[in-house]
């Protein structure tokens, strides 16, 4: 995924996120937008999403690391 791919994903997710959005609703917003990306682009570009924007808008990088570390360690789970 080219960086610029993962900065529009990231932008869309950071459009997404708020503070009662479930992981799952999050990735189906995503994709409403970006029907192409998989579950691990988001992942992704959610971590991108995260460092780009943590100064800016706290709240909304509180539930992108919340979201972003607990699906990276849901996919852990599922490789091992």
């Amino acid at each position: 995924m080219k960086e610029s791919d993962l900065k529009e994903l990231g932008e869309a997710i950071l459009k997404e996120t708020r503070s009662d959005i479930t992981p799952k609703q999050l990735i189906k917003a995503v994709r409403k937008a970006h029907p192409e990306a998989t579950k691990k682009e988001i992942v992704r570009a959610a971590f991108y999403a995260l460092i780009a924007n943590a100064d800016r808008e706290p709240e909304k990088a509180t539930a992108l690391q919340d979201f972003a570390i607990t699906q990276r360690m849901n996919d852990d789970e599922l490789q091992d």
